[in-house]
């Protein structure tokens, strides 16, 4: 047995939170009868319904994106621009999964979407601090001093970010730009351009390579996707 918010998110109705407000307010029925208990559980063989409305439980699915540029990472876009379901939906992927976490607009690289509402809450929550690396072209080139700062952590809107890991790839001939790994465990808003810029270097391109122990390995920029081998869903639920 489930409760009863959890198998409303994996059902993709809402997030747990926005499940257990429509529990709460009494939309939710359980084999035809009104819940609001929040604690309630319920098996495969309940049926659930929201004002009504069958909820269709859908199996779980892991799938792992290189995001291209020009594309928005959520669900749904009221500017009507393309995101990043709308790629996987081209290839007939029916389940109404979402991406976990975002990035920019204007940024490429590794992106992991799922039905799973339990596990993209886990991936998301700060304690758990969920390595991602990115590697940045920026103005000017980084000095020792300037990967010395971000690894001990740089002050950003007032608040000192984490320690980070930092590298120096490469120098541009003429020195207008360079190429920075960085690796955090953070996940704030603009967190990486904004550290960047913090010590002098703001971002022109921004890639990110690997989430915890995934990468990109055998898929091509542009939009390639795959689905997550078992061994790999596992790692991420044993992430802590």
């Amino acid at each position: 047995m489930e409760r009863l918010q959890k198998v409303m998110a994996e059902a993709g109705v809402a997030s747990r939170r926005a499940s257990e407000k429509l529990i709460a307010a009494g939309h939710v029925a359980v084999n035809g009868q009104v819940v609001t208990e929040l604690g309630t559980k319920v098996t495969k063989s309940d049926q659930v319904t929201v004002d009504g409305v069958p909820i269709k439980r859908e199996p779980l699915k892991y799938y792992l994106l290189n995001k291209p540029r020009g594309v928005v990472s959520t669900a749904h876009d009221d500017k009507g621009r393309r995101t990043v379901v709308d790629i996987l939906k081209d290839d007939d992927v029916e389940e109404r999964v979402y991406p976990v976490g975002r990035l920019d607009y204007d940024t490429t690289g590794i992106l992991l979407l799922t039905n799973d509402g339990a596990l993209a809450n886990k991936l998301m929550h700060p304690k758990f601090e969920v390595e991602k690396t990115y590697i940045a072209k920026v103005k000017g080139v980084l000095s020792n001093h300037d990967l010395q700062k971000l690894r001990q952590g740089v002050i950003v809107d007032g608040r000192k970010t984490r320690e980070a890991k930092s590298k120096l790839l490469e120098v541009a001939d003429n020195r207008q730009s360079s190429r920075v790994r960085l690796t955090i465990h953070e996940g704030h808003y603009h967190q990486v351009k904004r550290m960047l810029k913090a010590v002098g270097h703001p971002v022109i391109k921004l890639h990110r390579e690997s989430y915890g122990p995934l990468n990109l390995y055998g898929l091509a920029s542009g939009g390639q996707w795959r689905e997550l081998k078992p061994n790999e869903v596992k790692q991420l639920k044993n992430l802590n």
